[in-house]
């Protein structure tokens, strides 16, 4: 892994002439994302974020925080204890530069002896779990990170939309997927390319389908502009 998604983050925090990152999945073309989104203030967030920071109380866990926009602002304008986490060292790094006190260089699944109030898996945070196969893998190790009472803010979206219909309104779903929210994911950076990684997105139904299957209550919290949502789990 070369880390070109965390290299992004870092250069746009010490203006070591950052660039837009190029995206493309298995299912759509290139397309440019600029760096600066991922430090956008609470004004700037989609709603569905904004709900989900409005919700967490207690010692708060960051999966994936990348450029740690999240877990500022529950540190700073919520006074929560928070920990950062993200498998992107240059990401952590500029974490630290921002102030985040806590932040860590760790893969969700290797955290241990540790209990939080409320998790928080955001800009699709189902998309960590790669493929549908891997989400009890997941759901087991975050309730074991739950202190009693304690809560899942997760949001994902529906993507079947992204698929064609055929003529009876049906939906042309490629075969070699085991699920029709599983896709690849490559980005590029300043004239590198990542390997490619898998990224899940989730429908609302399987989401609470998964969750109940592994002892977790669902919750559908908010509907998004654009087929997005926040759930939340609990004990």
């Amino acid at each position: 892994m070369k880390d070109l998604f965390g290299k992004a983050i870092l250069d746009y925090q010490t203006n070591n002439s950052p660039e837009d990152i190029i995206t493309e999945t298995s299912i759509s073309e290139e397309d440019e994302m600029s760096v600066a989104y991922l430090f956008r203030s609470y004004k700037q967030m989609p709603k569905t974020e904004q709900k989900a920071l409005s919700l967490c109380k207690g010692r708060v866990l960051d999966v994936g925080c990348g450029a740690g926009s999240h877990s500022l602002y529950l540190q700073n304008e919520k006074k929560l204890d928070v920990t950062a986490i993200d498998i992107s060292a240059n990401a952590i790094e500029a974490c630290k530069l921002r102030g985040v006190n806590d932040c860590r260089t760790i893969n969700v699944l290797e955290l241990d002896n540790e209990k939080y109030d409320t998790i928080i898996l955001l800009m699709n945070g189902t998309g960590i779990f790669g493929k549908l196969k891997n989400i009890t893998q997941y759901l087991e190790k975050l309730k074991s990170l739950l202190n009693p009472g304690g809560q899942i803010l997760i949001d994902s979206s529906d993507i079947i939309y992204m698929f064609d219909e055929d003529e009876d309104g049906g939906k042309w779903i490629p075969t070699d997927t085991d699920y029709y929210g599983e896709l690849t994911f490559s980005i590029a950076y300043k004239g590198e390319k990542e390997e490619q990684f898998d990224w899940l997105y989730i429908d609302y139904n399987t989401m609470q389908n998964a969750a109940h299957a592994n002892g977790l209550n669902c919750e559908l919290i908010l509907e998004g502009e654009y087929f997005d949502y926040l759930a939340k789990l609990t004990l």
